[in-house]
C-alpha cells in the first residue's frame, strides 16, 4: 500500500494512502464526503484509456488514510493535497475535485496557486459558497448544518443512510442507473470514515471560496447535475461558473449528486474532452 506522511499526531504519523496509475499527463482524482478514491471507479479506467496518469488518494479520515482527529478544515486539505502534488512531483497536473472534494481544489488553487497545475475541474462541487450571510442572502441558514451536525452525533449510521438516498436519488434511479449492491458499497465505505472527521467536515461545508475561485485563470470545466438535491445546481455549479473567467458548465440531465456513478457515460465523455 502506498502512502504519504502528512503530519503527525502525538506518536502517531498522519498518512494518506494514494494509488499511483498509468502514463501521460497527471489527473488527480479528489473523493467527496463521506467516501473515498474508490468512489472514482467508473472515472479511472476512461482516463487510463485515454492516456493519463491517474492518482487517486484517501482525504485524512476517511478510506484507507490515517484517522487524526485534527485538520478537517479546507487549509489543511489543501496542504495535504500540496504535500500529495509535491512529493510525487507532480507536475502540468489536472485537478478533478467531486463534491466536498471541489474545495480542495479551490482552495489549493489559491493557496498554492497554479505552477503545477493544467487545469482543474468541479464536479457537483461544494463552492463558491453555502452559508447565507449578508453578502450571500441565497445561502442555506446555520441551522441546517447544525441539524445535519446533531443527526450524525445522534445516529451516524441511520444519517448516512438517508445521505446516500438523496445523494443517489435512489427513489427515482435505483433498479435503473443504481443498484442496491453500490448503495450498499457506499454505505460500508462511509461507515468505516473517522467518526470525528464525518462530523468535523460539516463546519467545512460552509467555508467561502468566493476569492479562491476569482484566482483561477487556467482552463476549468464545472460538471453539474440538474437533479442535484445535496448541492443544487443553481446555488454551486451555475454560482461557479459565474465566478471563474472563461469556465465552462456542462449540465448533466438527471444527474443526481452522485452522478460520476450513475451518469458514468455522460460524465466520462466530458471529462476525457476536456482533458484532451
Amino acid at each position: 500500500m502506498s502512502h504519504i506522511d502528512v503530519g503527525q499526531e502525538n506518536s502517531a504519523a498522519i498518512r494518506l494512502y494514494y494509488e499511483d496509475h498509468g502514463q501521460g499527463r497527471p489527473v488527480v482524482l479528489i473523493h467527496g464526503w463521506p467516501l473515498s478514491g474508490a468512489s472514482w471507479e467508473k472515472q479511472v479506467p476512461a482516463l487510463l484509456k485515454a492516456g493519463r496518469r491517474v492518482i487517486t488518494y484517501d482525504r485524512r479520515g476517511f478510506g484507507r488514510s490515517s484517522q487524526p482527529s485534527t485538520g478537517y478544515e479546507y487549509d489543511t486539505f489543501a496542504d495535504d493535497l500540496h504535500s500529495l502534488i509535491t512529493q510525487l512531483d507532480l507536475r502540468d497536473v489536472s485537478l478533478v475535485g467531486f463534491s466536498m472534494g471541489g474545495g480542495e481544489v479551490a482552495r489549493y488553487l489559491g493557496r498554492h496557486g497554479a505552477d503545477r497545475i493544467r487545469s482543474a475541474v468541479f464536479m457537483a462541487a461544494v463552492p463558491p459558497y453555502l452559508l447565507k450571510t449578508r453578502d450571500n442572502p441565497t445561502g442555506l441558514e446555520q441551522k441546517v448544518f447544525d441539524e445535519i451536525k446533531q443527526a450524525i452525533v445522534d445516529d451516524r449510521p441511520a444519517f448516512l443512510s438517508k445521505f446516500l438516498a438523496d445523494f443517489y436519488n435512489v427513489d427515482d434511479l435505483l433498479g435503473d442507473r443504481i443498484s442496491d449492491e453500490v448503495v450498499r458499497l457506499s454505505w460500508n465505505v462511509a461507515a468505516g470514515a473517522s467518526a470525528i472527521g464525518s462530523l468535523a467536515c460539516v463546519d467545512a461545508w460552509h467555508t467561502d471560496f468566493r476569492a479562491d475561485l476569482k484566482s483561477i485563470s487556467i482552463p476549468t470545466l464545472i460538471i453539474h447535475g440538474d437533479s442535484d438535491r445535496i448541492l443544487p445546481l443553481e446555488a454551486t455549479g451555475q454560482a461557479m461558473q459565474k465566478q471563474i473567467s472563461g469556465s465552462r458548465l456542462a449540465v448533466i440531465p438527471g444527474g443526481p449528486h452522485g452522478l460520476n456513478w450513475t451518469h458514468w457515460n455522460e460524465v466520462n465523455r466530458e471529462l476525457v474532452e476536456f482533458l484532451t
